[in-house]
């Protein structure tokens, strides 16, 4: 599977999150004023390959953590 790039994975990301930060709960879920939400949601799904954006979600923030752990590896000095 491909994998999009970390720096449009955590764009994604971060939108939704702000977008569903914004939103307020009612007894039958959020209720969401941006129509972009359902778009992320489902781009977020697409390109993490699933099917609910609790778990696109989820492996997002595990592949971006991955990410980050081999860009702080690879900056590291190789040892002589």
């Amino acid at each position: 599977m491909l994998k999009p790039h970390p720096t449009v994975l955590r764009r994604l990301v971060e939108e939704y999150e702000a977008l569903m930060a914004t939103g307020t709960a009612t007894g039958d879920g959020p209720v969401v004023a941006d129509p972009r939400v359902g778009d992320l949601a489902y781009t977020l799904c697409v390109s993490t390959g699933t099917r609910d954006v609790r778990t696109a979600l989820a492996t997002a923030h595990r592949w971006l953590a991955a990410e980050e752990t081999d860009v702080r590896q690879a900056a590291r000095p190789a040892a002589v």
